[in-house]
């Protein structure tokens, strides 16, 4: 079980890591496509790569079941990156990068609320609000004057309850024993088809001429078949190994993990502010999953007491 869950963490760490870099790969590809055009494109390859991957027919076990993944690709896959993309549009990115970074915490409250199998901890709480000064440091380290943009920001809140849905989703599907890359593929085939309406409302176009280019092919299929395939298998992964509140943890991450590659690739400098926020960050995390240790050290120290009584017997 240890073994299992130190295995749960690492595929945590790699998600959080090729998610943190996206950023990047998006930020490029706004050069030539639009940001539905991007999201559509690489649920697509990824839907398709799962298929390759594992052919396999899924055999529903409960026609309910079919109701909850089609909630987890509305919530997880079409409505989060919408609302994500749409806030973008009305708001700064520092303000949409901070108001998303609450995921871990509606996660939290909305596990304990329907799932009553994590309950919360004081050291949560802490870690929580450590984390979130960070994320603010290294959001808001780059900007003189910080604006609320009421609908942008509302919109963003929005993202970051419907990722917290998606966990809880996830957590109780994970308990139904299907296969993870089946459950996968599932969502994304339910989050591309609630997709399909949005390509009418927003600048859509196939333009396949845009792949010539060797910078957006690489980056397309970057986020289509690392960001989507793969990540959201190794996250439906942990979250199965883990549970829903300590994978979301490591959403905190995701700010340290941009900054770090705006950096190596982009060459931007970070400021003393921004490096303050990333140690914040990361101590924030450690603050939120210290019950682990502490819950062993407790366990351990039970379990002298007992022995040293016995040996005075």
């Amino acid at each position: 079980m240890e073994n299992k869950n130190t295995v749960g963490h690492l595929v945590a760490l790699l998600t959080i890591f090729i998610w943190g870099t996206t950023f990047i790969s998006t930020k490029i590809l706004l050069n030539d496509f639009t940001p539905i055009e991007i999201l559509f494109i690489r649920f697509i390859m990824g839907l398709i790569a799962l298929m390759v991957v594992y052919p396999h027919r899924m055999k529903v076990k409960d026609k309910k079941h079919e109701l909850l993944f089609m909630g987890a690709g509305l919530c997880g896959v079409t409505l989060y990156y919408l609302l994500e993309n749409i806030a973008l549009t009305f708001t700064m990115a520092s303000n949409v990068g901070v108001i998303c970074s609450l995921a871990p915490f509606f996660t939290a409250i909305l596990t304990y609320l329907f799932l009553k199998d994590e309950p919360l901890r004081i050291n949560f709480f802490i870690g929580f609000v450590v984390s979130m000064v960070g994320i603010c440091l290294i959001s808001f380290s780059g900007t003189s004057n910080f604006q609320l943009n009421p609908l942008g920001d509302l919109l963003a809140v929005g993202a970051t309850i419907v990722w917290a849905l998606y966990s809880v989703l996830t957590r109780k599907i994970s308990n139904y024993g299907y296969n993870t890359i089946q459950i996968t593929r599932r969502f994304f085939f339910y989050g591309t088809l609630f997709m399909i309406p949005s390509l009418f409302l927003f600048e859509f176009k196939l333009g396949l001429e845009r792949f010539a280019d060797p910078v957006n092919l690489f980056n397309i299929v970057f986020l289509g078949l690392g960001a989507s395939a793969l990540c959201f298998v190794t996250w439906n992964f942990a979250v199965k190994v883990l549970g829903a509140i300590k994978t979301s943890i490591y959403i905190y991450m995701i700010p340290v993990i941009t900054v770090v590659t705006s950096i190596l690739v982009l060459h931007e400098k970070i400021t003393s502010m921004a490096a303050i926020g990333t140690v914040l960050t990361l101590a924030g995390l450690f603050v939120s999953e210290s019950k682990i240790f502490l819950k062993k050290k407790a366990s351990n120290q039970k379990h002298n007491d007992h022995a040293k009584k016995a040996a005075q017997v």
